[in-house]
């Protein structure tokens, strides 16, 4: 089964899409990439990493929501992904955030703890620290004074390791013609909320079965993340990947497998 889908979150929608048949559910939420382009439409190209979940579980990917107001809080997204979780009938998940998408899973958990099974939390951090502040920030101004292309580019730098950048170099003019939105409006209210996170005093209320995943060389997050994140997580444990960064989800050939291992515990 594949799926492309909305769901009604108060006065908008959420797009989602879904594939898989199985009676357990795997939720995964997306980083900051989502602010250029959502997954409406996408189940097709979303699916294949997830090939070893179709039997087992459903996997359901969501992007925020469609019209996303000023001052947009991660906490308020957390709060927007339960009544979507709720409203689509997921009553119970496993739960995997990547970067933004950690963040929101931080207080999806820490909040609505019902809904939370298990937390898989991947290249992300319990704040904004100074890397964060200063990558983001960045970022927000190139929006305004560079092309697409050169966001991409740098985005892609801070992102994945040197040998990963030459192998698939060829590739970012398609990639950046594939993502450029018809304005930058979605992401940066998206960073904004980033450089505005802060879940430190909400993590010791999370007591689900906890995973974090990170590189050693994340120039995105800062590398004291991860540990950051095990020090205020009671029921958690730490998988660091050697000589990879942010992009260790694409660059780690056996990252899904490790993501179903645990959740098969």
């Amino acid at each position: 089964m594949q799926k492309n889908g909305s769901v009604k979150v108060g006065n908008t929608v959420m797009y989602y899409v879904a594939f898989g048949e199985g009676k357990k559910n795997l939720v995964v939420l997306p980083g900051l990439s989502d602010g250029l382009w959502t997954v409406k439409r996408k189940a097709m190209l979303l699916a294949g990493s997830y090939k070893r979940f179709f039997k087992d579980y459903t996997v359901y990917m969501f992007s925020r929501k469609n019209e996303i107001p000023e001052g947009y809080s991660i906490e308020e997204m957390a709060d927007d992904q339960a009544i979507a979780m709720r409203n689509l009938g997921i009553d119970r998940a496993m739960v995997m955030g990547v970067s933004q998408g950690g963040m929101i899973s931080q207080y999806l958990a820490a909040k609505h703890p019902e809904l939370v099974e298990k937390l898989i939390l991947v290249v992300t951090a319990p704040y904004a620290n100074e890397t964060i502040k200063n990558v983001v920030t960045k970022w927000i101004e190139m929006t305004r004074k560079a092309t697409h292309t050169e966001l991409m580019l740098d985005t892609a730098e801070k992102v994945y390791t040197k040998e990963f950048n030459e192998k698939n170099k060829k590739y970012l003019p398609f990639l950046a013609r594939f993502t450029k939105p018809k304005n930058y409006d979605r992401f940066c209210k998206n960073a904004y909320a980033i450089l505005n996170f802060d879940a430190r005093p909400v993590l010791s209320k999370i007591k689900c079965p906890t995973y974090i995943m990170s590189g050693d060389s994340d120039n995105t997050v800062g590398n004291d993340a991860p540990y950051e994140l095990k020090a205020g997580i009671e029921h958690s444990e730490m998988l660091i990947f050697a000589g990879l960064g942010h992009g260790l989800f694409e660059e780690d050939k056996d990252f899904y497998n490790k993501v179903f291992e645990f959740c098969e515990r």
